[in-house]
């Protein structure tokens, strides 16, 4: 077994410091609040004082931090009981041009940093579950993917392109946010049309999703905007929509309307409602 820390012990790291105790490793944790780590004395996590304190004797530091700027400011904090040959482990959400800068200062310290955010929540990262993308050298990343994969239920490596995890983690965001969007427009609807909010959800499973990513997604990204779904006809059943929800307040709908709108004068009327990605495409 090891001896890890944790720098972060919020909803996420709390829940990945308990299952790490739990599998036998020796695990210091600290947090800015230190009510969250002493509440994690019954699973056998060791609470620390500071970062650095945390950190000595650790073989593994593994961070789990809200943004670039508090990142930086612990790990300069921990740097003092840092092992020469410990490995920091980054799990934050960050900037990527950031992480790129971060890995490249830190790499010529002498510092071992890999980037490893994850899709996954408390309940997920107590029972190992869920998906973590690792970016950074790849002799680094084989020397620890074991005790990564001890955490999770898919481990990818993404490469020494040291960004490419970080660009990733705000793909996947996009794309739970963007969902989590529509789907309260969705439920205006409904809740205008005197439509159980739950049935609306259960009748979405009507569509595949992933089939329209695979498909009119990896169109878009091809720039092949040949009609299958008219731009106009699209934008039509918008109007319908928003005409539908009434004076409800929507999250991304009217958004939409105005970009098509702004296409559509533009001459892409004719196109696949996918031209709404043209210019993310031309380069």
């Amino acid at each position: 077994m090891s001896t890890i820390a944790f720098l972060g012990t919020g909803l996420l790291g709390a829940a990945f410091a308990q299952a790490a105790a739990q599998r036998g490793d020796t695990v210091t944790a600290w947090n800015r609040s230190p009510d969250k780590v002493h509440a994690l004395a019954p699973f056998g996590v060791i609470a620390a004082t500071s970062p650095a304190e945390a950190v000595r004797g650790a073989s593994r530091v593994h961070l789990v931090l809200s943004d670039d700027a508090v990142v930086d400011e612990v790990l300069a904090g921990a740097r003092a009981g840092l092992a020469p040959d410990a490995i920091i482990l980054d799990h934050s959400t960050t900037l990527p041009v950031l992480t790129k800068a971060r890995a490249a200062r830190l790499q010529a310290e002498g510092v071992n940093y890999l980037h490893c955010p994850v899709f996954m929540g408390p309940p997920a990262a107590r029972q190992a579950q869920g998906t973590m993308m690792v970016a950074g050298p790849r002799a680094l990343f084989d020397s620890i993917k074991a005790e990564l994969a001890k955490m999770t239920g898919r481990l990818a490596y993404m490469g020494e392109r040291v960004d490419l995890a970080a660009v990733n983690k705000l793909f996947g965001n996009a794309m739970i946010i963007g969902v989590s969007a529509l789907m309260a427009d969705i439920l205006a609807m409904a809740q205008a049309s005197d439509v159980n909010a739950e049935d609306a959800v259960e009748l979405l499973g009507f569509l595949d999703l992933n089939a329209m990513v695979a498909g009119r997604g990896l169109n878009m990204a091809k720039g092949n905007f040949t009609p299958s779904f008219e731009l106009t006809m699209a934008r039509k059943d918008v109007r319908l929509m928003l005409e539908t929800a009434g004076d409800r307040p929507l999250a991304v709908l009217p958004l939409v309307a105005s970009r098509m709108d702004q296409l559509i004068a533009a001459g892409h009327g004719a196109q696949d409602c996918c031209v709404l990605g043209v210019d993310a495409v031309h380069r």
